[in-house]
């Protein structure tokens, strides 16, 4: 771990970033696991979703954009590989520096702004990848786009044929306009063109950990009404709790530890005005298995992240699936869906 921090975080974090899957990319094409396989543990295996999922412990979309390096993150045991974002068209994303890091904190600030090399490339390596488990595909808009409604449907009309489950990503705060989408007419209307777009794979929509209580009440009723498959709980935040890094004053979308009161409180929130009826994702602040077990108990049926793998590196998959069987042993759970929602 020491060598792994020193090496990485002698480097700017946005080239660290790129190295990290550049790294794995190249790990991938050996097709030697790196940690535990996915399907290593019976107990943590679910059917959410309408998949069949080996464990509940997924890579969050923003690592691996353009979805280079899909088999080199299996190779780590995440049950589930998100990638993405991917926009109709290439795109830059906003100028750098745009990554981050807060190191007291154990925290990230990114204003990357959907940088990707477009949907066809994104969607050859995804074709092209050896899987171990559920590719999800998360999809956006274009910063200049015209027609965002008309981006997303788009998206979800390419992915659908290729990933396990594509997710709607209207909760980036580097987007100028983006969540706006997240309610409204603005939201059915999108919703109603991506259910169109994207056959029989599930939908999942993924939405900002900001939103007030009219706003959780109004994407669960446009989630229901269109039948999305499951909700997607959160991304960064705007909002900024007490820091000690100086980064923190940094525009962009916040990341990490500091996450985790709110995306609990966000979790809860959700699996109240859902009541249970619509799958939940979690996401935020998950660092380890004690932070995942409480959100799968609060909850959710699978949990993603990011951040800690920059903090905890390559091994945290491993140690997490290894942990979740433990606990879920201990409290006398002969499969992880008995332990979904228990203390909700």
């Amino acid at each position: 771990m020491a060598f792994y921090h020193s090496a990485l975080f002698a480097l700017d974090a946005e080239r660290a970033h790129l190295l990290t899957v550049r790294a794995l990319k190249a790990w991938g094409r050996i097709g030697a696991p790196l940690g535990r396989a996915p399907d290593a543990f019976p107990r943590l295996a679910s059917r959410v979703a309408g998949i069949d999922f080996a464990n509940p412990v997924g890579l969050a979309a923003g690592v691996d954009k353009n979805g280079e390096a899909i088999a080199g993150f299996f190779g780590l045991g995440f049950g589930a590989v998100e990638i993405g974002t991917l926009t109709p068209r290439p795109q830059p994303g906003n100028p750098t520096p745009r990554l981050f890091r807060l190191v007291e904190d154990r925290a990230v600030v990114n204003r990357y702004g959907f940088n990707n090399d477009g949907l066809t490339t994104g969607l050859a390596h995804a074709k092209a990848a050896k899987r171990s488990g559920v590719l999800g595909i998360n999809v956006g808009a274009n910063k200049d786009s015209a027609d965002r409604i008309g981006d997303y449907a788009l998206g979800v009309a390419g992915a659908a044929p290729v990933a396990d489950y594509v997710t709607i990503n209207i909760s980036s705060p580097n987007t100028p306009g983006l969540r706006d989408l997240q309610s409204g007419a603005a939201l059915r209307d999108l919703l109603a063109a991506c259910a169109q777009a994207r056959g029989d794979t599930p939908l999942f929509l993924k939405v900002a950990p900001d939103l007030d209580a009219a706003g959780i009440d109004d994407v669960v009723r446009a989630a229901a009404d269109h039948r999305v498959d499951a909700i997607i709980i959160g991304n960064t935040t705007i909002s900024r709790p007490a820091l000690r890094s100086a980064n923190g004053a940094e525009t962009g979308g916040l990341s990490g530890a500091p996450l985790a009161p709110l995306a609990r409180q966000r979790l809860a929130d959700f699996r109240r005005a859902t009541g249970g009826a619509i799958t939940l994702v979690a996401v935020g602040g998950i660092g380890d298995a004690a932070e995942a077990y409480a959100r799968i108990r609060a909850g959710a049926s699978l949990i993603q992240f990011y951040t800690a793998l920059v903090y905890e590196g390559p091994g945290l998959p491993a140690r997490m699936l290894r942990d979740l069987d433990a606990l879920l042993a201990r409290d006398g759970f002969a499969h992880m869906a008995e332990a979904v929602g228990i203390d909700a």
